[in-house]
């Protein structure tokens, strides 16, 4: 059913800099949380969920996940010479991750509870929407600050504004991309065009998240996940 996403376009070429010198010689997606890299720990549930095809992009010192991801089963959208940003890369990567709605994640997060992409999977309703964002709760949002991104009305129809907090994963239908005359540009652009629609979505998460894109969250994260160095 060409409806169903199939495919996951993981973004993994950001510079990472407010990870400050722990990026310095590695991609934020290789920082290690819990004894192994970022991008396993989302790569573990998108394999869990089981999508046909698994791409991330690559740009800043890409040859640490060339060599990480080189004899495994994700496809690599190299971005050169200059990086895309969200909009841009997943358009760049759609020759990869072929036709039909696409889960996207970010790759700086880490999940405690239900498998996220299976809980938006089970709520994607392609007749209504374009996109389908997970957010999280406040209280569950753990190394996050802010007043949040979103609110959700009754029948599920995202706005912008303080309330809950993007967690970087959602199902997209990427139609739209085409129409974008920017080469490197973000998904907000193709959100605002959705909102103007009344076709942009979100659901709540119903465990716990941890924003990874800072030094302090990867003791935070080790903390929700129970972790203990030996």
């Amino acid at each position: 059913m060409r409806d169903r996403p199939r495919s996951v376009m993981l973004f993994a070429a950001g510079f990472g800099t407010r990870m400050g010198t722990l990026t310095s010689d590695r991609p934020k997606s290789m920082i290690e949380v819990a004894g192994q890299p970022l991008i396993d720990h989302a790569l573990s549930l998108v394999r869990a969920h089981g999508p046909e095809r698994i791409v991330a992009n690559i740009h800043y010192r890409p040859e640490a996940l060339i060599r990480h991801l080189g004899e495994s089963d994700v496809l690599l959208s190299h971005e050169t010479p200059d990086i895309l940003e969200t909009g841009g890369g997943l358009r760049a990567a759609l020759p990869l991750l072929g036709a039909g709605p696409v889960f996207t994640m970010n790759t700086d997060a880490v999940w405690r509870g239900a498998n996220p992409l299976d809980q938006l999977a089970a709520l994607w309703d392609p007749a209504r929407m374009d996109a389908l964002l997970l957010c999280i709760p406040p209280d569950h949002a753990i190394g996050h600050s802010g007043t949040g991104d979103f609110t959700i009305d009754a029948d599920g129809r995202a706005q912008r504004g303080p309330g809950l907090v993007y967690s970087g994963l959602q199902i997209l239908k990427t139609e739209g991309l085409h129409d974008i005359p920017e080469t490197a540009f973000s998904l907000n652009l193709l959100w605002d065009r959705m909102l103007a629609e009344n076709r942009l979505f979100a659901a709540g998460y119903t465990g716990e998240w941890c924003d990874v894109g800072h030094p302090e969250g990867i003791a935070q994260a080790e903390k929700m996940l129970g972790y203990r160095h030996v």
